[in-house]
């Protein structure tokens, strides 16, 4: 891995929720007046993708190959994800960085494929790169489309340009069939207000929660480009729901605020075990 590919994979890896194995604490708090439930079926903007509201993150502290999720075995991590869809969870999200691919193809191997969204990323930033991505990532899920791929941890104000290439190869995936809806991952707020503002990017998968940590800017900000993809009819999936760990002593406070912007269409968060993925159902109804 050279340098570049180090600070890419080191800054957008650090993780998509939980940031502790410990399971959540807190007694439900009293509950807002709109009514909210994990597996309520949403669909992610225009592109036609209907899922679950909450996705099953695969990439906490996710960089270089490896993630807390991944850590857990393949065995674990397949039967985690097997767990969230008996229970009605149909939104898998995986990337590159997190090497969880073929622990996402393990647990597609015991469900319908039909009735599961993959969510992947890549870290390519050329046509040739995501090219091959595209090949690679369909033989290590063991799928031959995907439903959603974006372009990951964009930083540059820039980026609709400069990666040009990248996207046409995605257009041209998802007029062949090997991809349903493409987009990105934004990783500052110059990178997020081009990504609100490009008529390319259909999924935007976009860092909030109610404290501002580990975020593109502050709420007030970040919900502004939120709007104004709300209002172009982009699908958008919110990460860092927890403040990567920071919230994990508060998570009713932090899935209340997620669920009351009426901005987001889904989110992921990545439970570490069982318990944890069973609570966040459970608190997401009672938020």
């Amino acid at each position: 891995m050279n340098r570049r590919d180090f600070i890419i994979r080191t800054a957008c890896g650090v993780g998509i929720a939980l940031g502790s194995r410990s399971s959540f604490a807190l007694d439900i708090t009293p509950a807002a007046t709109s009514k909210f439930s994990a597996t309520d079926t949403v669909e992610i903007g225009k592109t036609g993708i209907r899922t679950s509201r909450l996705a099953m993150g695969t990439g906490t502290f996710g960089f270089g190959g490896r993630s807390n999720q991944t850590s857990l075995g393949s065995k674990e991590l397949v039967n985690l994800l097997l767990n969230g869809y008996h229970s009605g969870l149909r939104l898998f999200d995986t990337g590159d960085a997190y090497g969880s691919h073929s622990h996402v193809a393990g647990a597609l191997e015991h469900v319908p494929r039909d009735k599961v969204t993959v969510l992947t990323k890549t870290d390519s930033r050329d046509a040739v790169g995501v090219r091959a991505d595209l090949d690679r990532f369909r033989r290590e899920l063991g799928t031959d489309y995907i439903d959603i791929v974006l372009l990951h941890c964009l930083t540059e104000g820039d980026w609709t340009e400069r990666y040009k290439g990248a996207m046409d190869v995605l257009s041209e995936a998802r007029q062949k069939g090997i991809i349903r809806a493409h987009g990105c991952s934004c990783h500052t707020l110059e990178a997020l207000r081009a990504a609100a503002q490009s008529p390319w990017v259909e999924v935007d998968l976009v860092r909030i929660n109610p404290i501002g940590s580990h975020m593109d800017a502050g709420p007030s900000a970040v919900t502004g480009a939120l709007r104004e993809m709300r209002t172009a009819g982009k699908g958008i999936v919110g990460m860092k729901i927890l403040a990567q760990g920071d919230m994990r002593s508060r998570p009713d406070e932090a899935l209340r605020y997620a669920l009351s912007l009426n901005l987001l269409d889904a989110f992921t968060i990545g439970a570490e075990n069982k318990g944890e993925q069973n609570d966040l159902i459970r608190r997401i109804a009672a938020a």
